[in-house]
């Protein structure tokens, strides 16, 4: 994975997701100099490590709820 910039803001999985589609479709639409499609490449890839990031983060949320499920004595209420 490709680490996002300190100094950039962190968007949420929803943002990055969003803009990556948005890098995905100018990327396929052509037009543009080899440049700028190493920018938009390198930029999508920053993008899909924040998602990856963010899905890791959910997978390890619901891992840990579904194991205090499973305790004896755990809470059986819904999520």
């Amino acid at each position: 994975m490709v680490p996002v910039a300190a100094d950039e803001k962190t968007p949420s999985y929803e943002q990055a997701r969003e803009e990556l589609t948005e890098v995905v479709r100018r990327l396929e639409a052509g037009g543009l100099t080899l440049e700028q499609s190493i920018e938009l490449w390198e930029r999508g890839e920053r993008l899909a490590a924040v998602c990856e990031e963010w899905l890791q983060g959910a997978r390890v949320k619901l891992a840990a709820a579904m194991a205090r499920r499973a305790e004896p004595g755990g809470d059986d209420t819904p999520f």
